[in-house]
């Protein structure tokens, strides 16, 4: 039993390796929020950078630091995403920045959060070799995503965010590469 946890975890793992290096390039995200229940918009627009992270890489041997992970224990891959967002309807600058991710067995490591700039974990797994899905849990909320790879140029995101069993806003995210 216990060396088929590991194979399942194996497949988890070259996954991942691949779905980051798929993921590697310039993206234009469009996505807008729907804040529930009162149905709110927020529509966004972001120019988002990918990164494929190596196992061993300083930034991963940093990610593990933040998490306390031992020094024997080793990120297998990761990603550095950059981004740079507008907010469409007020026509102005929103936020930029960088986050980290770092996977290991199921768990996808990052250095901050959605909503904290504190580090997180998510649970993820696989439904179809292009499809991410992630579950985050931190300050009382839950966020949920998915992230589908179409083809070489496309990308969806959906995320939906909730507290106390209660949805309080779902992404939706449309993606199209730039330069791979």
């Amino acid at each position: 039993m216990k060396s088929l946890s590991k194979l399942v975890r194996t497949v988890d793992e070259s996954q991942i390796i691949e779905f980051f290096q798929e993921s590697v390039g310039e993206w234009c995200s469009q996505r807008r929020y729907y804040t529930l229940p009162d149905g709110e918009t927020k529509e966004m627009m972001s120019m988002i950078t990918i990164r494929f992270l190596e196992q061993g890489c300083d930034e991963l041997q940093k990610l593990a630091q933040i998490h306390k992970l031992a020094e024997s224990v080793f990120l297998i891959c990761g990603a550095e995403v950059t981004w740079c967002s507008t907010d469409v309807l007020k026509n102005r600058s929103e936020s930029e920045g960088s986050t980290l991710f770092g996977a290991l067995g199921n768990i996808l490591y990052r250095d901050r959060g959605f909503a904290t700039s504190k580090p997180v974990t998510a649970q993820y797994n696989f439904p179809n070799p292009k499809t991410l899905c992630l579950r985050t849990e931190y300050n009382g909320s839950v966020f949920e995503e998915e992230l589908k790879l179409i083809g070489s140029k496309y990308r969806t995101r959906q995320t939906i965010i909730s507290r106390a069993g209660e949805q309080l806003m779902i992404g939706q995210y449309i993606e199209k590469r730039i330069v791979q």
